[in-house]
């Protein structure tokens, strides 16, 4: 049976590495896990505890399309406690992760054919649910100089009805400050040009905390997630906000496409919102990860890399060590046990010479796997 030009997507590079890595495992390897951006630590205590009590209390089915009630209007207070924001918790609507929120945002937004600019490197999947919605990607180089994030110079004379930006951004972890988050917007603004925040990586800071487009302008789609802070990647539960006037025009999608959020989740990620002494917890593993990172990678010869604001990943400049990143990091989890992305993940212009490692696991695992890096690189040197 023949399938549509809009399902051949390029395959999640990571995911592949992901697979590679479990089957290494299955035959009785130990593999430390630098690949994908999954924290290593549980949901929540009170989260899990929370759920079972409601699993004791009778069965759980479909919820409304936009979510439970009482968690829309725990998302706006959060938006309260982090940002200072009066956000009315009608415009949350909560999904099954967020790439629900891409699909509900790219079709909300924009008509097949439309060109939606993106910066590289980037999230890969952007791209490709992109191509499987008929819109086309339009990748942005950015540039070292600018932190690896776009700003509006790199857009002039790029065709677009819309651009997705992240802050913190994957693979870089780096942050855009309100003013070059500004700039941006009012950029889209006076173009007519339609404008998707990826803030799935918010609470994961490790200096100042990142900006919310919402604090800046309101006619905007934000998107958000259980999964990185929350550590709730399994759940697929996350979230967005989107103006009033469109309130019901994603109502009907997500009616039609999701019915509704994994009734389940929704209360795991209710109570997770209450649970900020073990998230803090979580925040300060990472932070000491990033630390171990930041002082291992350059020792086993990584030295190219740029400190993150943000976020659990450092992307490294590898150009001197190879111009085949996947080769390399397939190389990476056959000698050494480690396994990395390859940049070509983020950036299929540039990627073919860069790296991305992870520090979301637990902290062993971090020095386990530099003091491994660290001495295959001695073996490829010598």
């Amino acid at each position: 049976m023949q399938v549509s030009r809009r399902a051949l997507v390029d395959p999640f590079i990571v995911m592949d590495v992901m697979e590679r890595a479990r089957a290494a495992e299955a035959s009785g390897r130990s593999i430390i896990h630098m690949e994908v951006g999954q924290p290593g630590t549980a949901a929540p205590a009170g989260a899990r505890k929370a759920l079972a009590r409601a699993m004791e209390a009778g069965p759980l089915g479909y919820t409304v399309a936009l979510g439970l009630p009482e968690l829309r209007q725990g998302i706006a207070d959060l938006y309260r406690r982090w940002y200072g924001i009066d956000l009315n918790p009608d415009r949350v609507v909560v999904t099954a992760g967020s790439s629900a929120a891409f699909l509900l945002s790219f079709t909300t937004l924009f008509d097949a054919g439309d060109r939606v600019a993106l910066g590289e490197p980037g999230y890969p999947s952007y791209r490709q649910i992109l191509k499987a919605l008929s819109l086309e990607a339009v990748g942005i180089p950015s540039r070292l100089e600018n932190r690896l994030q776009p700003v509006p110079a790199d857009l002039q004379g790029v065709t677009m009805e819309g651009l997705i930006v992240a802050s913190p951004g994957n693979p870089s972890g780096t942050m855009l400050g309100r003013a070059e988050l500004a700039a941006l917007i009012d950029h889209c603004a006076g173009r007519g040009v339609r404008f998707i925040s990826d803030e799935i990586y918010h609470g994961l800071h490790y200096g100042d905390r990142a900006v919310s487009a919402l604090e800046i302008a309101d006619d905007l789609h934000v998107i958000n997630s259980f999964s990185k802070y929350f550590s709730m990647t399994g759940w697929r539960i996350g979230w967005m906000v989107v103006p009033e006037s469109q309130i019901r025009v994603v109502e009907r999608l997500a009616q039609n496409m999701f019915i509704c959020p994994p009734h389940a989740s929704q209360i795991a990620a209710l109570h997770a919102l209450d649970c900020i002494d073990e998230l803090e917890a979580n925040r300060a593993i990472y932070a000491e990860n990033r630390r171990l990172m930041l002082e291992g990678l350059p020792k086993a010869g990584f030295t190219r890399i740029a400190p993150p604001d943000g976020a659990f990943y450092i992307y490294a400049d590898v150009s001197d060590l190879t111009t085949d990143s996947l080769a390399f990091a397939a190389q990476i989890l056959d000698e050494a046990g480690v396994a990395v992305t390859p940049g070509l993940d983020f950036d299929p212009r540039r990627g073919a010479q860069t790296l991305r490692f992870s520090y979301a696991r637990a902290t062993a695992d971090i020095a386990e796997g530099l003091a491994r890096l660290q001495a295959f690189m001695a073996r490829r040197k010598a």
